[in-house]
């Protein structure tokens, strides 16, 4: 299990040397990510294989991550490149479309991606060949034909497939030899020797801070989903997280440090009525108690930076 961080380490790295501790936190993501590539190549030799498939739940850094390991492979000589497969959603059919008991479109589920094209597209890159990669707008919930991307996987290039489902059944088995990577925030935060912060409330808080800078939604928009979204998690990705073949934690210990100042103002009205009122309300108090971190201190290349913007990456 990953190691916990604590509120008294990190309120007293972020009075006495908050520069030094971003820079270390950085290092040691910058280490897994490198270490991870290693692995990945190495896979590749031995089985022939050049598909990684990078899961993780909504606020994982899934992106990101998937990106720092491409540099970290062409740092060691192979060329690499990443897919989302949110490009190959479809659009809601309502007679065919999952649905929520509630009778809602389940957009966490797995069908709501074109499966046949991604796993034909999979097999067709292995080999070689051209494929079309869809695009789809989810302004507009369709797929537009004239952003579609032509692609093809040069000799040795690695291609990492990143997504929420990327290790579904329905994915891995019928591509067994891809190497499947789990990304996820991890570590809990413990105060006085008590877990206070639970991992989920780190991606949480992500969310929360992107939402609200990139998709014009505040809080209470993705608190209210956020229950819907966590029922995802545990029908949809959870189950297949331990086929993984590599468990990657993308928590940094001074990333709440720097995301409560962004964060905090949006508990301050939460919408009475919506699930999970009272652990909601549990997060702002215990951010109140942990010391700021400026935003100034994250490098451009940060995961961080693909929630609070700046980033070097474009996404």
């Amino acid at each position: 299990m990953p190691y916990p961080y604590s509120t008294e380490n990190m309120n007293r790295r972020a009075v006495s040397d908050p520069e030094v501790f971003a820079r270390e936190c950085e290092a040691i993501y910058n280490r897994k990510a490198a270490e991870t590539a290693a692995v990945i190549l190495e896979r590749a030799l031995v089985a022939d294989s050049h598909i990684v498939f990078l899961s993780g739940p909504s606020g994982s850094g899934k992106t990101t991550t998937a990106k720092k390991i491409c540099a970290a492979l062409e740092g060691l000589g192979v060329q690499a490149v990443t897919v989302s497969m949110d490009k190959y959603f479809t659009a809601p059919d309502p007679e065919t479309s999952p649905r929520t008991l509630e009778g809602e479109f389940d957009r966490e589920s797995p069908y709501c991606l074109d499966l046949d094209m991604l796993n034909s597209h999979i097999k067709m890159l292995e080999r070689g060949e051209d494929i079309l990669i869809p695009h789809f707008s989810f302004v507009n919930q369709v797929r537009d034909p004239a952003k579609a991307e032509p692609m093809r996987r040069e000799r040795d290039e690695i291609v990492i497939f990143e997504g929420i489902h990327a290790l579904n059944d329905m994915l891995t088995l019928r591509n067994p030899n891809a190497f499947k990577l789990y990304v996820s925030a991890r570590s809990d935060v413990t105060g006085g020797g008590e877990v206070c912060f639970k991992r989920t409330w780190t991606r949480l808080l992500r969310r929360i801070v992107r939402d609200d800078l990139f998709r014009g939604m505040d809080a209470s928009v993705t608190l209210k989903m956020w229950a819907n979204v966590r029922r995802g998690e545990k029908v949809y990705i959870s189950p297949f997280k331990y086929k993984a073949d590599m468990l990657f934690d993308s928590s940094m210990e001074y990333e709440i440090p720097v995301l409560k100042k962004f964060a905090l103002k949006s508990f301050s009205d939460i919408p009475p009525g919506i699930p999970r009122i009272d652990e909601f309300r549990t997060i702002p108090l215990v951010l109140s108690g942990i010391e700021d971190i400026d935003p100034a201190l994250v490098p451009a290349d940060s995961l961080l930076r693909e929630f609070i913007g700046g980033s070097a990456f474009s996404y």
